[in-house]
């Protein structure tokens, strides 16, 4: 059993949400629970439980009050370019948003690290050299280029 569960709060349309992250992660996404409550905060709310890759997310749809922050932000560790690209394009089209550094918001504004595995295991080598040339060359990307990440 998953002790901590990380809830989301969207402001509404709970439903179109969860298909939205459906597109993206597939079968990698499996809906737990989806049901409206009534008398919450602003009156009815949705409430909804996914599970995403083995970790479960509950998902609230009560109105305005609060808005995703890049305080905080989901890290999708990629195996190579393709699945890079892949995640990076999915979230950012359609009303998403490209930062820096790996990092982007989707049409919800919820923030995203879309991080290749390889970037990770440059940024903690023991290589000095390596992990500072890989750093400095992701400084100055968008959506992380791996080939560019060694000399």
């Amino acid at each position: 059993m998953q002790k901590i569960t990380p809830c989301l709060w969207f402001e509404k349309e709970l439903p179109s949400a969860i298909e939205y992250y459906q597109t993206i992660f597939k079968d990698n996404l499996k809906v737990v629970y989806l049901g409206d409550e009534e008398n919450g905060p602003g009156g009815a709310y949705q409430f909804g439980t996914i599970e995403l890759f083995g970790t479960k997310y509950d998902l609230l749809a009560a109105g305005p009050t609060f808005k995703f922050t890049e305080a905080i932000s989901l890290t999708i560790s990629c195996e190579d370019q393709e699945e890079t690209d892949y995640y990076w394009n999915a979230l950012t089209a359609n009303g998403g948003a490209e930062s820096v550094c790996g990092w982007c918001k989707d049409k919800y504004g919820l923030s995203w690290q879309v991080e290749p595995k390889l970037l990770r295991e440059l940024s903690i080598s023991s290589d000095k050299e390596k992990r500072n040339y890989a750093m400095q060359q992701m400084f100055k990307m968008k959506k992380i280029i791996i080939k560019d990440l060694e000399k």
